[in-house]
């Protein structure tokens, strides 16, 4: 099912189940309505069977002023329950469009409190030079980059992998 590789690429089905958690050396960035609110050196990025991944930033490295609390909740069998944030610049606000961890479980303590954002809802995420491509489908919140090969989890018909 997997696509063929390029040079320097990697296979989500090669990635790990339950979820990997690992260090990003590439700045991270995010952008809404023109405002950076979020720009990281510090990022982690979680590889899960079938997902590019998803990037959380460092709560230090958010601008929190641009992130309203949520009162949605989600549960993740592997992370625990999440907390949304709706990222606002100005009149613009991304409801729900962000993600965070306060009290994660067991083996994802790494993740406390950094927060992730849907691609498909920011104007540009940033994973060093490369201008990310949303994850398909809307349900899932992964950053599909050059380096990143799938098929992935989202497009339609996938739901049932």
């Amino acid at each position: 099912m997997a696509e063929p590789l390029g040079p320097d690429q990697e296979s989500v089905w090669d990635y790990p189940r339950p979820p990997a958690v690992e260090p990003v050396a590439q700045r991270v960035r995010v952008v809404l309505a023109g405002t950076t609110i979020a720009d990281s050196t510090a990022a982690l990025r979680v590889l899960e069977t079938s997902h590019p991944p998803n990037y959380y930033l460092p709560p230090d490295d958010v601008d929190r002023d641009r992130l309203r609390a949520s009162d949605r909740r989600s549960f993740c069998e592997f992370k625990g329950l999440a907390h949304y944030w709706s990222p606002a610049v100005g009149d613009r606000i991304e409801v729900d469009a962000a993600w965070s961890y306060p009290q994660p479980s067991p083996r994802y303590e790494a993740l406390a409190d950094h927060v992730a954002f849907y691609a498909a809802r920011m104007d540009e995420c940033w994973v060093g030079d490369e201008l990310v491509t949303p994850q398909p489908g809307g349900f899932y919140g992964g950053w599909v980059t050059s380096w990143v090969a799938g098929p992935f989890k989202g497009v339609p018909g996938s739901m049932g992998w």
